[in-house]
C-alpha cells in the first residue's frame, strides 16, 4: 500500500479549477461562451475508399435536419471492423480514445470533435500499457479524465479495463507512466469511470449501484462506500417482473452548475435482431440523487438539468442555456437515440441504422 500511495503522489492533481459550465444563458463575464452538445449523425466512407477517410456529419441536439456540420477524419476512427489497425474505446470531453492493434499504444484524439481543427487534428500517445498479474488490457470499458484536455499540465487520464484494473497516468508530465491499480471486489469488474470535479475525485459504481468506490489522487486516499436506496416508487408485479427481464446498465454524472451528483439505472431489451446483431432499446430509467451520506435518493425531478448518456463519458447540462427540453436525459448508443421525460418516464427512443460514433460532445470553450 505503501508503494501505491508513492506512485500515486506522482499523479497528484491540482487544485480544482471549476470552470463554470457555460455561458449562453448567463450575463457574468467571467464565464466563457460554449458551443452546444452534439454528436455524429452518421459516418460514411470517402472515395476512393483506399485513402482510408471517412465523413462524419455532426448536429446539435434537437438540430438533425439542418446546419449539420461536415468533417473529414480517418475512417479507422469510426469503422473499426471494415480497418482492423485501431479500436475505439471511449470518449471524455469531446477526446476520442484509441487502442492500437499493432502497437498496444492507446492514444487521445480530438478528430470527432466538431470544434477541433480540421487541418491539424492532435494526437496524443500515452505510455504502453502495463498488465498486473492476472488482469488484461486488451478490452477497456470507458475512459475518463479530469480535465478539458489531456494536454493541460494537471490532467488525469483514468482507464478502466474489464475486469479488476484499473490505471491512472499524467499524459503532459514530462516522463508519463501508469499507475495501476487492482480492484478486488468483482462488482466493479465491468463498471465504468468517471471523474467528479466537485470533490477532485475519480469514482466507478459497482453492478446494481450498491457501492461506490473512490479514488483521491490529490490526498492518496480511496474509500468504498455502500449507498443506500431511499424513496423507491412502488411498481406493479407485471412492471418489476418486466424491469427484472431488461439489461440494466449504471451511469454516474455530475452537474458542475448545481454541484449535484445523479446515479441513473438504465433499463434496455431487445428490440431487433438483424443478421445476428442485437438492437438494444430503452425501455426505463431511473434517476437517484445521491449525497455525501451515501444516501440515493429516487427523484423525476433533475429541474433544468439535462443530462446526456452515450458511449462517451456521461455530462450534464442547463437546459435553457441551449433551448433543450428540462428535466431529461439524452440517450445515444451504436442502434439508439432517444430520450427520457422524467416528468413521465417515458422513453422516446428510435431505432435505426447503425451509428458506428454513437458518441454526444460536450459544450467545448469559445475561445
Amino acid at each position: 500500500m505503501s508503494l501505491l500511495i508513492s506512485r500515486l503522489s506522482k499523479l497528484r492533481l491540482g487544485k480544482s479549477r471549476r470552470s463554470p459550465l457555460l455561458s449562453n444563458g448567463f450575463s457574468s463575464s467571467s464565464r466563457k461562451e460554449q458551443t452546444p452538445p452534439c454528436y455524429i449523425v452518421l459516418a460514411e466512407l470517402c472515395e476512393p475508399y483506399k485513402a482510408g477517410l471517412g465523413k462524419l456529419y455532426i448536429s446539435k441536439v434537437h438540430n438533425d435536419m439542418i446546419d449539420r456540420e461536415r468533417k473529414v477524419v480517418h475512417g479507422e476512427l469510426v469503422y473499426n471492423d471494415i480497418f482492423g489497425t485501431v479500436v475505439t474505446i471511449g470518449a471524455s470531453n469531446g477526446w476520442v480514445a484509441t487502442l492500437n492493434g499493432k502497437d498496444g499504444i492507446l492514444r487521445l484524439q480530438d478528430d470527432l470533435n466538431p470544434y477541433a481543427s480540421y487541418t491539424d487534428p492532435k494526437r496524443i500517445p500515452l505510455p504502453p500499457l502495463v498488465t498486473l498479474p492476472r488482469c488484461q488490457t486488451q478490452i477497456v470499458t470507458n475512459v475518463s479524465m479530469s480535465s478539458s484536455s489531456p494536454e493541460d499540465e494537471d490532467c488525469v487520464v483514468a482507464v478502466k479495463f474489464l475486469g479488476p484494473q484499473l490505471s491512472f497516468c499524467r499524459p503532459a508530465h514530462t516522463k508519463p507512466e501508469w499507475v495501476n491499480i487492482r480492484i478486488d471486489n468483482p462488482c466493479f469488474y465491468s463498471s465504468r469511470v468517471m471523474f467528479s470535479k466537485k470533490d477532485n475525485v475519480f469514482r466507478i459504481l459497482g453492478a446494481g449501484g450498491h457501492l461506490m468506490g473512490s479514488w483521491d489522487l490529490q490526498n492518496h486516499k480511496h474509500k468504498i462506500q455502500r449507498l443506500r436506496f431511499e424513496n423507491i416508487p412502488v411498481l406493479t408485479k407485471p412492471t418489476n417482473e418486466f424491469m427484472d427481464s431488461c439489461c440494466t446498465y449504471e451511469h454516474l454524472v455530475e452537474s458542475v452548475t448545481t454541484s449535484e451528483t445523479f446515479m441513473l439505472k438504465q433499463y434496455k431489451k431487445t428490440s431487433e435482431i438483424v443478421e445476428g446483431v442485437a438492437s438494444m432499446k430503452t425501455r426505463n430509467l431511473m434517476v437517484f440523487k445521491l449525497d455525501d451520506e451515501g444516501n440515493a435518493v429516487y427523484t423525476q425531478d433533475i429541474g433544468g438539468l439535462v443530462i446526456f448518456l452515450s458511449m462517451s463519458e456521461p455530462f450534464c447540462v442547463p437546459a435553457s442555456s441551449f433551448r433543450l427540453l428540462p428535466n431529461s436525459v439524452e440517450t445515444l448508443d451504436s442502434c439508439e437515440h432517444g430520450f427520457v421525460d422524467l416528468d413521465d418516464r417515458y422513453a422516446y427512443t428510435n431505432i435505426g441504422c447503425p451509428n458506428p460514433a454513437p458518441f454526444f460532445i460536450p459544450p467545448q470553450n469559445i475561445d
